[in-house]
């Protein structure tokens, strides 16, 4: 199988970031099989960003940078996503959930972090090519 450069360097960093934690236990953790998680860590596949989610919360670490790393966001250019104003994310997000073409099987029911809301306007820009963010 075919080894994308995101593939080589997301999966040692994975494998850095479980440390001695099992992948068993990391898998019971999270809901990824460990069979799943073993191919991502040594390159055979490459996680989607769902998966990266629920890796950067099981390890603690900021999920834009696992994103990032991963291939799904771009740098950002000059400034860092994280200087978003917490308004400008809140603006955007609730255009997200107005736009009548997000149609996903389940909305946010309860409340989100702003990082959280954050993931889900980028992921909306990359899918749909608007720009909602600075």
């Amino acid at each position: 199988m075919e080894r994308h450069k995101e593939q080589e360097e997301i999966g040692p960093l994975l494998r850095r970031l479980r440390g001695e934690t099992g992948l068993r236990e990391v898998g019971r953790r999270t809901g990824i099989s460990n069979s799943y998680l073993s191919q991502i860590e040594r390159g055979d596949r490459r996680p989607g960003p769902s998966v990266l989610r629920r890796l950067a919360t099981l390890y603690d670490v900021d999920v834009q940078d696992l994103l990032r790393r991963a291939g799904f966001l771009d740098e950002p250019e000059g400034i860092e996503a994280r200087d978003t104003e917490p308004q400008e994310i809140e603006r955007a997000y609730q255009y997200v959930l107005a736009d009548p073409k997000f149609q996903v099987g389940t909305r946010p029911s309860g409340p989100l972090s702003l990082e959280a809301k954050r993931f889900i306007v980028q992921m909306y820009e990359q899918f749909t090519g608007k720009r909602l963010l600075e």
